[in-house]
């Protein structure tokens, strides 16, 4: 956490004005959704949606924010907490790091209105003040984030995930919120100008590599080194398996595909399709793909002036494609 730490200092005086500013915002009239809310607030992780925007708008306007650079951090943060309270009902998922999810203690129902509350919440936040580019830019991302989901259930059905299917998924699914907190930043101080674009794919960029990185993970796990096989158990189609796949002769192919389709339970199994993806370069190759997106995103970055705001977007950008966990 010593990182993140250090990633932060720039903007600690943001971040804790943004954590009132954030509560505020998710209060309602009824006792109920204050309790969850309540419970989901205070079971944050890193927050480094929030540190995005607040860092992207402090780089690109002299260290200063405004008060659409904490709307924006608020809008983006609802978003995803509604989008992770849903993502456990739709995964049937009981815990969310390491504490017990939304659904597991009040049941689907509440969790998915929940959710609805918070997406409404966001989205209201925009509109009441009128900021409506950012709200054009976090409806996309909400776009995007659900038919990226959608695409990769279809395709996890036929195993026939291309390694193009592959990016078009992630950029969908995890690149387009992190494109969205950058655009964001630019935009709340920046508004029409073409930094927008610029930091819209610098977060993309980022997006990439924090998801390969995610994959990666399935093939050693984040504590003690031994591989978890999660995403072969949901027949998950990740990068080295792809690579894999498209490398290896035809029984072996045929090997892999029925190891995920019939055998994805049987933990012997998934021992050996994650020691066959080991050792035909697939991990290799997926880590080439993810640090070639961390030196695109940080090339972007090399056009700005130098600063402690730009200094921690590239200590970001480094503990995306080397963080532990």
């Amino acid at each position: 956490m010593k990182i993140v730490s250090q990633i932060k200092e720039p903007i600690r005086p943001e971040m804790e004005h943004f954590e009132t500013k954030f509560r505020n915002a998710m209060t309602s009239k009824v006792a109920l959704f204050n309790r969850i809310t309540h419970y989901i607030v205070n079971r944050k992780g890193k927050q480094m949606r929030p540190m995005f925007v607040f860092l992207t708008a402090k780089m690109l306007n002299n260290g200063l924010v405004n008060e659409r650079t904490y709307r924006g951090a608020s809008v983006i943060e609802l978003i995803h907490t509604a989008t992770l309270v849903h993502d456990d009902v739709v995964d049937d998922s009981n815990k969310r790091r390491g504490f017990f999810s939304v659904n597991a203690l009040w049941k689907n129902k509440i969790a998915v209105l929940v959710g609805d509350y918070l997406l409404s919440k966001g989205l209201l936040l925009s509109i009441d003040h009128g900021d409506f580019d950012l709200l054009r830019i976090i409806s996309v991302a909400v776009r995007e984030m659900s038919e990226g989901e959608l695409l990769q259930i279809e395709k996890a059905r036929n195993l026939d995930i291309t390694e193009a299917i592959y990016y078009d998924i992630i950029r969908q699914k995890t690149a387009t919120l992190i494109a969205a907190c950058c655009s964001l930043g630019a935009c709340s101080v920046k508004p029409d100008t073409p930094e927008v674009e610029t930091f819209r794919k610098f977060g993309e960029l980022c997006g990439m590599a924090f998801q390969i990185k995610d994959d990666l993970f399935d093939y050693g796990s984040r504590a003690i080194g031994k591989p978890t096989g999660i995403d072969i158990k949901e027949q998950k189609m990740t990068l080295p398996l792809i690579y894999v796949l498209n490398s290896c002769s035809k029984d072996e192919k045929k090997w892999l595909i029925n190891s995920i389709k019939n055998h994805n339970k049987d933990k012997i199994r998934v021992r050996e399709v994650i020691a066959f993806v080991k050792a035909n370069g697939g991990l290799d190759y997926a880590v080439e793909k993810m640090l070639k997106y961390k030196n695109e995103a940080l090339q972007l970055l090399k056009e700005y002036p130098d600063s402690d705001y730009k200094r921690s977007l590239e200590l970001m950008v480094n503990y995306v494609v080397d963080r532990k966990k």
